[in-house]
């Protein structure tokens, strides 16, 4: 989801921070139970487990008019450094718009987690991206740029779950962008419905941009999940999307 056509600075944020509710609610279950932090713009509060990794990516078509205006790999690789503390590798792998393709910029995000009890946690999400992409051919921002989120999961009774975010991104390109995001999620058995309303004022990176998202995600076996869904988008600047993807915990990193 760019904040333009062209440029995959949004896309970026959406795969290091991003996120949505897992195919069960709360903190992991197992060390090898996927935890997916895709497909919503927003995350949970949960990290991987220390000494695991787990791998998120997915293909997405997108545009302000139409959906054939550009399409995108991204992935996120997760790896946990130690309990409660996860570093998150990724961005767009590659963009097709307007005639071009590349890779766009990547990134890091670490995020840093607390207990709120057994059914909510408390999180705090630093990242920056890099200029990998090109920005001449709208791949990239053509600098550095920083982000802060604070977020908030909660279960919510034994079906529904919810994950607020909040904070500064697009740090180092002039007026900041503040990012907000409230996401809903109900989980029965290997099911997940999940909803989610964002937006971005406007600022250095971009123009304002406001949208809704809906997703479903499918737990195939506990280390797997995949999802699909689209984004609605509620002002003229956002892209309008359809995504599917998909979330492997990949185990231990070494025996």
């Amino acid at each position: 989801m760019d904040r333009r056509t062209r440029g995959p600075w949004l896309p970026v944020v959406a795969a290091l921070l991003s996120a949505g509710p897992p195919g069960r609610l709360s903190a992991q279950s197992s060390p090898r139970a996927a935890n997916p932090e895709r497909p919503t713009v927003a995350t949970h509060a949960y990290a991987v487990a220390p000494g695991y990794w787990e791998l998120e990516q997915g293909f997405r078509a997108y545009g302000l008019s139409r959906l054939s205006e550009g399409r995108a790999w991204d992935f996120n690789l997760k790896i946990g450094l130690r309990n409660h503390v996860q570093l998150g590798i990724g961005g767009t792998g590659i963009a097709w718009t307007d005639g071009t393709s590349g890779i766009g910029d990547l990134g890091l995000a670490l995020k840093l987690q607390t207990g709120l009890g057994e059914s909510g946690a408390l999180a705090v999400v630093p990242g920056a991206t890099f200029p990998t992409g090109n920005q001449s051919l709208g791949l990239g921002a053509g600098r550095v740029l920083g982000s802060l989120v604070a977020v908030w999961s909660q279960d919510v009774g034994p079906v529904f779950h919810t994950d607020i975010n909040v904070g500064p991104v697009g740090v180092g390109a002039g007026e900041l962008v503040l990012f907000t995001s409230v996401g809903l999620s109900a989980t029965v058995g290997g099911w997940a419905l999940a909803g989610e309303s964002f937006r971005f004022t406007s600022g250095g990176a971009g123009p304002a941009q406001q949208g809704l998202l809906g997703a479903v995600l499918v737990n195939l076996a506990e280390w797997i999940v995949v999802d699909a869904g689209g984004v609605w988008a509620r002002t003229s600047e956002t892209p309008d999307q359809l995504f599917v993807g998909v979330t492997a915990n990949l185990g231990r990193i070494s025996k």
